[in-house]
């Protein structure tokens, strides 16, 4: 059994709000970690409804104070949006308030449309050219080593875990000359996982911080005592994704039985699509679909997302799914 993780997105639900949200994940982080799971990293996201993770430093304080044992982390900090010197900063602190169990992934997706760059005032684009460089300076940050003018405190030496994140070639590459353990998000851009996990294992490079290839994929789990109640588990998802499709955000609904059969041919096959890498269904269910993914991929780690209405809902989900690869083990 390869360690387990949970990826959250700290999901709004209909009727309810952050405060609300903020206290669903602090609860799921305890949860996660009283269940023997590895790390809980949060997403950095702007600008949505049905999404509370967007300060990331912040909420990953306040679920290192719910815990005591879990790593947590950033899945990840979006480069291009910030500085450097600050998400060292963050992140350093990070480390001094939970010494030994602080990740930081690192991305170059802006984590939202292209109003972004604007909101922040910021030019993405020519940011996300200097982002090996960030990458790199983050790292002489938390090295501590290196002559530079200037040190972030904390943050300099600080003993943070740098992962190199991606959906594509580009990402696997990098992770792979700079020697960084690499997470692909297979659970919500499927298509180039196997190309960019072949070309990450061929070309990596070992560094002082890591001396063989190291992959953590993410995947899609919603389990449930059976099939159906899985599927219906999982159609709030569904619901987000399709009103993302259609412009249409908003914040986490209900769940609807059936909810993907009562779709045109055209959003379903979108779904379908988005959903290679899932497991949907009961503990047995689960179990057979996740350890088919984990045999394709020869993942190190695996990390599971999925986010449901009722948060109470999603943390059934991930006792069923610990409990069912554990009686595998």
């Amino acid at each position: 059994m390869i360690p387990l993780s949970v990826l959250d997105t700290v999901p709004v639900s209909e009727g309810s709000g952050p405060h609300e949200a903020l206290q669903a994940s602090a609860t799921l982080a305890k949860l996660a970690e009283d269940l023997g799971y590895a790390r809980l990293w949060v997403a950095e996201h702007h600008s949505m409804d049905g999404i509370g993770g967007a300060a990331t430093s912040v909420v990953l304080a306040h679920i290192g104070h719910a815990t005591s044992t879990i790593r947590i982390g950033a899945g990840g900090v979006m480069l291009p949006n910030h500085n450097p010197f600050v998400i060292a900063e963050q992140f350093g602190t990070l480390d001094a308030l939970f010494p030994g169990r602080v990740d930081l992934g690192l991305g170059r997706a802006p984590g939202a449309d292209s109003r972004i760059a604007h909101a922040m005032r910021k030019n993405i684009a020519q940011a996300a050219e200097y982002f090996p460089q960030d990458v790199m300076d983050l790292r002489t940050y938390f090295d501590g080593q290196a002559d530079v003018p200037l040190r972030p405190n904390p943050g300099w030496g600080a003993n943070v875990e740098m992962w190199m994140l991606g959906s594509s070639l580009f990402g696997a590459q990098l992770a792979a000359q700079l020697g960084m353990p690499y997470a692909f998000a297979s659970h919500f851009s499927p298509d180039h996982l196997d190309a960019a996990l072949s070309l990450y294992r061929e070309r990596f490079h070992p560094s002082e911080h890591l001396a063989a290839p190291h992959v953590m994929v993410g995947m899609t789990v919603f389990a449930a005592e059976t099939d159906r109640d899985a599927q219906t588990l999982a159609s709030s998802q569904e619901q987000m994704y399709v009103a993302l499709r259609t412009n249409l955000p908003g914040k986490i609904r209900p769940p609807i039985p059936d909810y993907r059969e009562s779709l045109p041919m055209q959003a379903q096959a979108m779904l379908a699509h988005v959903g290679q890498a899932s497991a949907v269904g009961s503990p047995a269910t689960v179990r057979e679909a996740i350890g088919r993914f984990i045999e394709r991929t020869q993942a190190d780690e695996l990390i599971v997302s999925g986010a449901t209405f009722d948060p109470a809902a999603r943390r059934h989900s991930l006792q069923l799914t610990m409990e069912a690869l554990s009686a595998e083990a």
